[in-house]
């Protein structure tokens, strides 16, 4: 057997990294350098994350580092990143860190926390895997807690519209406790509660030692050459066209580590159906802008992880992370720096703005909202994705239905858009990959 990987990102490199140590033939091919959408950059003594910022510290991910010989250079949050705020009212306030928490803070009204209570009383629908988050949370819980809560959180981490994302493709566990319980408060407690918080995790040098590391591992890694068509000579067997000519070996399983969008034009010539399902997931844009300041300017304590901006409130960005309190190291000494978020599927406008409005933008809006006296930013920098994160709302299912079938083809798909649009959730999914390919091998 001999597997052809398209596409170096963390699904791809961790799966040729596990089909090594299995012993199995492989070759991965990346149009650029390694890494996908992991960044890391050092611009002007800042150190700078241009994909994802931190990481929840999975059991998958933990044994990676560990594999990779980097559990030394783990970099825990500081203390104050258990701490997340809310815009409300013009004003950011501390989110209820835990259900208990919730009922007690005056972030909800009395009206909300009653409904929150009610939950545990109100009975349960028949499934429906149309169902979107925002449906599902106003039905069971109110919708001070979908603008509040959920509408910030999801923006946040999907970079979406509850709106629009479906329940099953986000959060299938609560649906479960809701048909299994009656009640998803109830099915919280009786399985053992939402879980414990797991650590949120860097490097010292920033994540894309990780996905450097992984590349430097690999033997059969082709960096720099992007795949122009995929063959199928014969059923059941593939061959890789770059932009150097066909490539001699031939291949019964290939892998899809690619953007759903990027993708669908290899697989139009042989599965104009999947490429179609495929090419219809929606990736909104994103822009990051980095801005920093000396701290006596800024009258915010910033004493948490970050702080979200619900819809309902009209602000200009997402949000902001707080990258000098949980990384005090990476910026110079004296400063704070913000990495404010601009886009998604609720910001789509703002994304499309030119940089210089942005930056301007954004400035405006952290002086307002941390009392910033400063003229000027000390200094910013932006940072932008043309498509973002994939969105789980409904042609995720034609996409997903697309790539069930294809496995029957031999071609499977490793990616957030298959497996979640965590690293975490990519990393398990490669490495659940690389496991059943291998058992096919053995």
């Amino acid at each position: 057997m001999r597997v052809a990987i398209l596409g170096g990102g963390i699904s791809g490199l961790t799966l040729a990294f596990y089909l090594q140590k299995a012993g199995v033939a492989y070759d991965l091919f990346e149009a650029g350098p390694a890494g996908g959408n992991i960044r890391s950059q050092l611009v002007d003594g800042y150190l700078l994350e241009t994909g994802p910022n931190s990481l929840q510290l999975s059991d998958e991910l933990e044994q990676l580092l560990a594999d990779l010989g980097l559990s030394a250079e783990i970099e825990d949050t500081a203390a104050v990143s258990k701490n997340r705020y809310v815009l409300r009212g013009g004003q950011y306030r501390k989110l209820p860190g835990s259900p208990p928490a919730l009922l007690a803070s005056p972030f909800f009204s009395l009206k909300a926390r009653f409904n929150v209570l009610r939950e545990l009383s109100r009975p349960a629908a028949a499934p429906d895997p149309t169902e979107t988050l925002a449906h599902f949370f106003r039905r069971r819980f109110g919708p001070e807690i979908v603008d509040y809560a959920l509408n910030p959180f999801i923006s946040g981490i999907y970079a979406g519209d509850p709106e629009k994302l479906l329940l099953h493709k986000t959060f299938p566990r609560l649906a479960a406790l809701e048909q299994t319980y009656g009640s998803v408060l109830r099915g919280l407690i009786k399985s053992g509660g939402a879980g414990t918080r797991r650590r949120i995790i860097s490097l010292r040098q920033g994540l894309q030692t990780i996905t450097d590391t992984l590349a430097a591992h690999l033997t059969h890694y082709h960096g720099h050459q992007p795949v122009t068509a995929l063959l199928q000579p014969a059923a059941g067997q593939y061959r890789v066209q770059t932009a150097a000519g066909i490539r001699p070996e031939t291949y019964d399983t290939v892998v899809l580590a690619l953007p759903a969008y990027a993708a669908a034009p290899l697989l139009r010539p042989l599965f104009p159906a999947a490429a179609e399902a495929l090419a219809a997931v929606y990736y909104p844009p994103m822009t990051a802008i980095f801005t920093a300041y000396h701290r006596p300017d800024v009258t915010h304590p910033l004493d948490g992880f970050g702080a979200l901006h619900p819809k309902v409130e009209q602000p200009y960005a997402a949000g902001s992370i707080w990258t000098s309190s949980i990384y005090p190291d990476r910026v110079p000494a004296g400063q704070v720096l913000f990495t404010t978020f601009v886009g998604g599927t609720q910001y789509e406008a703002q994304a499309r703005q030119p940089a210089a409005e942005q930056k301007s933008a954004v400035h405006a809006e952290l002086s307002r909202l941390y009392g910033i006296r400063a003229v000027q930013p000390v200094w910013q920098y932006r940072y932008s994705w043309d498509k973002a994160i994939p969105q789980f709302d409904q042609p995720i299912v034609a996409a997903h239905a697309a790539a069930d079938m294809l496995e029957q083809q031999g071609i499977f798909a490793a990616a957030n858009w298959r497996a979640g649009v965590g690293v975490p959730d990519c990393i398990r999914h490669a490495r659940l990959l690389a496991e059943k390919i291998s058992g096919h091998a053995g």
